[in-house]
């Protein structure tokens, strides 16, 4: 979890998969708007740039911090609720693993989350971030109004609405101003009714379809070089609290073999590469046969401990089986040594100048490889082939956005560019990384 104790100018600034490393020269952990109006002010009249960092658990450059880093963690906690709007309205810099404890006292809880929590809700908002459900958005179709200080160092309070700036702020990846307050829209409290099982490969895909109506959360993981593939499916139920010796018999176990034994594979798989696929064909016979039920905020997140890189596609629904099969034909092959399973959700379509969906129904399938693994020949091919199909990649995980290609993507790119310019003139959150995507003046 992140810590201010190395916040200080001049010192080493890393995500958390340590792929990507900064030192930046000043450093910033502001306490109020006042304060984040400021300093992005003295930024204009200095000419540098400024990016807030969140919980640095992106896997692209998106926070990386090249000349001043801003963290909003003196910016958290719950500021508001409107029971009969059914509203919540938080600082940005609050973690998403605080958040649901906070709900649940007035009875209320996010409609869905991710299986990580350690990011900010400035940073899961800004980038798209998601969890699974084909009738659920991302936590950016959560926002009602955003609360941001653009790059003149103004403080801005927009309601959402059908507008340009509502569409560029859905994604709006650090662009448009540093995200203090949001306001979300919030559901009565929930629990969860959770099964996790292993299938077939080719059985779970001819069901998907039905299989995402069917449940209010699915997600599966398919082991490269396997025929076997883990499904988790979720219902809502009643609001009920999850034993306390069952929660931590669940959380031993997690920890002893997802990130303890799972860690060990993975140190082994990095000097022995080749055994990769052997190694995800053996832990693909270990896994499933779990339930359990208990509040939503603690049956969707699980604990990451063990570091990889992650790249992410959205695909159209109804490319998703042809997709599957096609990363599944490939693997057959053994073509390349990987060892994470792969991750498939999905989410409805939403709004959004940037939003990865682009208006439909989605499939996120993501790729993952571990930390100090040669991940480019896997990632070159998922790159390419993903484009076969109409992939976007997810804002947070690895991508090739660039300023030749960005327009492929996003028929309004431009658009985009256009209010990013009206709120930031003077270019404050315009790092490399961007100036490679959207033209400056």
């Amino acid at each position: 979890m992140f810590s201010l104790n190395k916040w200080k100018n001049g010192q080493k600034w890393k995500n958390w998969s340590e792929n990507y490393v900064a030192y930046p020269s000043m450093y910033y952990a502001p306490h109020t708007i006042e304060e984040v109006c400021k300093i992005v002010k003295e930024h204009v009249v200095l000419k540098r740039t400024i990016r807030v960092t969140g919980a640095a658990h992106s896997f692209s450059p998106i926070a990386l911090p090249e000349q001043s880093a801003l963290s909003l963690h003196n910016m958290r906690g719950l500021i508001a609720v409107n029971k009969e709007q059914q509203t919540a309205t938080f600082w940005a810099g609050t973690y998403l693993y605080e958040v649901g404890s906070m709900l649940a006292q007035y009875g209320f809880a996010l409609s869905n989350m991710g299986d990580i929590q350690q990011q900010t809700l400035a940073g899961a908002i800004s980038t798209g971030t998601h969890g699974t459900g084909i009738e659920l958005g991302s936590f950016s179709s959560m926002v009602t109004s955003w609360g941001f200080v653009n790059g003149e160092g103004d403080y801005i309070q927009h309601e959402r609405g059908n507008d340009a700036l509502s569409e560029s702020l859905h994604v709006s990846v650090g662009m448009l101003g540093i995200l203090v307050k949001v306001t979300l829209k919030v559901v009565p409290l929930y629990s969860l009714a959770y099964t996790s099982e292993r299938s077939n490969f080719y059985s779970e895909v001819s069901q998907f379809q039905q299989t995402i109506r069917d449940y209010r959360n699915a997600e599966w993981f398919y082991f490269p070089g396997s025929d076997y593939i883990q499904v988790k499916k979720m219902q809502s139920v009643a609001p009920v609290d999850q034993p306390k010796l069952e929660k931590f018999v669940d959380q031993v176990k997690i920890q002893a073999l997802e990130n303890g034994v799972f860690y060990l594979a993975s140190e082994f798989c990095k000097f022995v590469p080749k055994a990769s696929l052997k190694v995800s064909k053996l832990t693909s016979k270990v896994v499933g046969g779990e339930q359990r039920t208990g509040k939503s905020y603690e049956i969707y997140p699980s604990p990451r401990h063990v570091k990889f890189v992650e790249t992410e596609y959205a695909v159209a629904l109804s490319q998703a089986e042809a997709c599957l099969e096609e990363v599944h034909a490939m693997f057959n092959k053994k073509k390349f040594d990987v060892h994470f399973p792969i991750e498939i959700r999905t989410t409805a379509g939403e709004v959004g100048y940037l939003s990865p969906t682009q208006g439909q129904e989605s499939a996120f399938i993501a790729f993952h490889m571990y930390k100090g693994m040669n991940e480019d020949p896997f990632f070159d091919w998922v790159h390419e082939t993903m484009q076969k199909y109409n992939g976007r990649p997810h804002w947070g995980k690895m991508n090739r956005y660039n300023k030749d290609n960005i327009d492929t993507y996003y028929v309004n790119a431009q658009n985009f560019n256009e209010i990013r310019k009206q709120q930031d003139p003077q270019d404050v959150f315009l790092t490399h990384y961007f100036r490679n995507i959207f033209p400056r003046q």
